[in-house]
């Protein structure tokens, strides 16, 4: 998938982020996978053995360079994740795929890089208590019934309730929206709870899944926000955890659309909010 070059390309030329801000993350070893997948499902989708019904519920076809991309992808945000604890905020160009179970993939999502991460940073003791906040359009299902038992880890996703997954799983705390939802109802509900949320959780780290498909011209997403809505849901989100103390590593999550272009620069808000966060807040 070609966007997530072209966003790092779109940043650049908008002068978002400097050559010196940009960290190559390597693929990660196969144990840190296993931290979260089993160990037979990271095997088959590496060496392109995935049993055929398995590979179209991910709903992208194999090749090598998918294996490649996909690991890259999980590099970037455990590598994402240990900037935000040093620096206190950063942000992947890719990430966020939350449809990911143990033992297959989903909604072309291969493997969990928000389970992954914690789970990296949890065995290296670098954070115990970890707050996902999944703000994609779609529930993120995977990381639900991944931490489903797991109260060092807090899921909060907030979702249009009519869309993908038609089978949703429990997160700590889910807020269904109603198909159609525009900036400021969307942007008055997630004020109502994330603060207290942080509150309860009082996390190390905080997790940021910032997907673009809330969007009103996005292909798969059913709610009504615009650009500056969702400048505006990132900017506030960003502030409110590091105002608060804690660590926000962001990831760009979904997103679809008819225009790449647009798409991009839609991704790219996150970018530009995340800016705006660090340099008024002075970390």
């Amino acid at each position: 998938m070609p966007k997530f070059a072209l966003l790092r390309d779109r940043l650049l030329k908008d002068g978002v982020i400097t050559p010196d801000q940009i960290y190559q993350p390597g693929e990660p070893p196969t144990g840190w996978l296993e931290l979260v997948h089993d160990a037979a499902y990271v095997m088959a989708y590496r060496q392109g053995r995935l049993d055929a019904k398995v590979q179209r519920r991910i709903g992208l076809p194999w090749s090598p360079a998918l294996v490649k991309r996909t690991c890259t992808a999980v590099g970037g945000t455990i590598l994402t994740a240990k900037l935000a604890l040093e620096y206190g905020l950063a942000c992947n160009t890719a990430g966020g795929t939350h449809h990911a179970f143990p033992s297959y993939g989903s909604g072309f999502c291969i493997f969990n890089d928000l389970a992954i991460a914690t789970r990296v940073l949890q065995s290296q003791q670098r954070a115990r208590r970890v707050l996902i906040l999944d703000l994609d359009v779609h529930q993120g299902d995977g990381t639900a019934w991944i931490f489903r038992d797991d109260p060092s880890v807090f899921t909060f996703s907030m979702h249009c309730a009519e869309n993908f997954p038609a089978r949703k799983q429990r997160s700590d705390l889910d807020i269904p929206l109603p198909t159609g939802l525009t900036d400021e109802a969307y942007l008055r509900c997630l004020a109502r709870h994330l603060p207290d949320v942080l509150a309860q959780v009082r996390p190390d780290l905080v997790l940021y899944d910032a997907g673009v498909d809330p969007h009103r011209d996005d292909r798969l997403g059913k709610l009504a926000m615009t650009n500056t809505g969702l400048y505006e849901r990132d900017r506030w989100v960003l502030d409110t955890c590091v105002q608060a103390g804690h660590p926000v590593a962001c990831v760009i999550g979904g997103g679809y659309g008819n225009s790449m272009e647009d798409l991009i620069f839609r991704h790219s808000l996150l970018h530009r909010a995340a800016v705006d966060v660090f340099q008024r807040r002075r970390l």
